[in-house]
């Protein structure tokens, strides 16, 4: 699949998601310091899905009706980069099939997947 992390989202996951050979781009690596739009914008011209622990990109989403890929919103207790990766993970297993064109809240125990836009 292809993704981009959000800066907030960390190095740490990128490198995860690129040894389990997916096709990523970083904001940290490439675009440090965009604006949430610049990074939605990118994401969609690169028909990538966002992963990302902003809750601002729900607004732009839904409010602002912006054009997305997907997006994984990570809402988490644990903001340990092993935490993350362990629920990005058990995303994968369980929905990799549905993640394009959703936005998708994930906790440590829930998944909730929103249709298009």
């Amino acid at each position: 699949m292809r993704f981009l992390v959000d800066e907030c989202t960390g190095p740490a996951v990128a490198q995860w998601l690129r040894r389990q050979n997916h096709d990523v781009t970083s904001v940290f690596d490439e675009i440090r310091g965009a604006n949430d739009r610049e990074i939605i914008q990118k994401a969609c011209e690169q028909d990538r899905i966002l992963i990302t622990n902003d809750k601002d990109f729900g607004e732009i989403i839904f409010r602002e009706k912006k054009q997305h890929k997907g997006v994984i919103l990570l809402r988490l207790e644990d903001e340990r980069a092993a935490n993350k990766i362990a629920v990005l993970n058990r995303l994968l297993e369980n929905y990799e099939k549905s993640l394009p064109g959703k936005f998708i809240v994930v906790t440590e125990t829930t998944v909730r997947i929103t249709g298009k836009i």
